[in-house]
């Protein structure tokens, strides 16, 4: 069974149970029945054509879950396929159901858990396992938000900055359970950039690439965090590095500056630069500069103090970093970073330490721990 090529179908099937006059609510869970189907029948008896196999099971499921039996026929006389009929051709069909799934009346966590739903072709229970979350809870989150869209025109779907930043956050989530999402936010964005001529679809796609051609080397074998620096680059996937640098290349010659080719060029920095010691700080700081404007976002004034301590030192780092708000997560992180590379041992190991107790996940919260005992330790050799 080839369950990549029954994900790369769902939009199209989705597009077309609407066009025929299908809501999406009721459109999704007739695709997602006759997925189930395909995945008991297509081991014994391959269909010829898998999307008109899939179309006519789901239209099947739909028009059974009609209750009302005038309804039901007139949508069959109006659609009816003839015999021996595919169904109608649809190119735009992931592309709106990207835009739909991105409505302005979703939260982004909805957004992202609908778009894996309905775009990408997962299981409910796949979506719960990726984010690690009991199936019911991802079941009635997704039945919540598609009674939000089911009742909302369509000509108000979600702007491509919607639709980016829940690919974005999708790919944020990394992975879990027997889902990539890393890896399925990319092959979803791939997906959008094939379909919109946009700089900044280009932009997210190279920063996935960027940062997911270094996946290898961020943990160690008992699953410790490794922080940039440290990490082993020959790890790296050079071949991802290569096609994200050259995507973002190519959008940057576009001149239309958006975030994420900014986010991109910077991660483009990081894996040109042999070892840490290479990394261009001073064009890192000056990406920061352009992304600063770009979004005027508290955490990239954080992100940006801790590249100013790398190319300008680390009082000029700590000076960078007093201008950010303190409540910030991971500034005290960031602090104890800077204070141990001014010299001051003492206070780096108990900001490390508080860093640890706010730390967001308890990879991170480890991570910080070890470094509070290793300052201490040196402190006392």
């Amino acid at each position: 069974m080839n369950e990549p090529l029954l994900r790369e179908l769902v939009p199209g099937v989705i597009g077309v149970l609407v066009r025929r006059g299908a809501d999406f609510a009721s459109a999704e869970d007739a695709v997602q029945e006759a997925l189930v189907r395909a995945l008991h029948v297509w081991p014994e008896d391959p269909p010829r054509d898998p999307k008109a196999w899939l179309v006519t099971a789901a239209w099947r499921r739909f028009v059974d879950a009609t209750r009302s039996e005038s309804a039901r026929r007139d949508r069959e006389l109006a659609v009816e396929l003839e015999p021996g009929a595919g169904p109608v051709a649809g190119a735009d069909d992931s592309l709106w159901l990207y835009f739909h799934c991105a409505h302005p009346a979703l939260s982004p966590a909805s957004a992202a858990a609908l778009t894996l739903r309905a775009v990408a072709g997962l299981t409910t229970r796949q979506v719960a396992a990726a984010y690690l979350v009991p199936e019911a809870t991802m079941a009635q989150r997704i039945s919540r938000a598609k009674r939000t869209v089911a009742g909302r025109s369509l000509d108000e779907p979600g702007d491509l900055a919607t639709v980016l930043r829940v690919l974005y956050l999708v790919f944020n989530e990394g992975y879990g359970g027997e889902v990539d999402l890393a890896a399925e936010a990319i092959r979803l964005t791939r997906q959008l950039a094939a379909a919109v001529d946009d700089p900044e679809v280009a932009g997210l796609l190279a920063l996935m690439l960027l940062h997911h051609a270094r996946r290898a080397s961020r943990r160690g074998p008992d699953g410790r965090i490794v922080p940039l620096a440290e990490q082993d680059r020959s790890t790296w996937d050079t071949a991802l590095v290569a096609e994200g640098v050259a995507i973002l290349q190519a959008a940057l010659a576009r001149d239309r500056l958006g975030e994420y080719q900014a986010q991109a060029a910077i991660a483009a920095l990081h894996c040109d630069a042999a070892s840490a010691e290479e990394t261009d700080w001073p064009q890192v700081v000056e990406w920061y500069d352009e992304l600063l404007a770009l979004t005027d976002s508290p955490v990239v004034r954080l992100n940006r103090a801790v590249a100013v301590g790398e190319a300008s030192g680390p009082d000029a780092g700590l000076a960078a970093l007093a201008q950010v708000d303190a409540s910030l997560p991971r500034h005290a992180a960031a602090h104890a970073y800077l204070l141990e590379r001014s010299g001051d041992l003492a206070a780096a190991a108990d900001r490390y330490a508080e860093a640890a107790r706010l730390a967001p996940s308890t990879a991170e919260r480890d991570h910080l721990t070890r470094q509070a005992a290793r300052v201490r330790q040196s402190l006392r050799g």
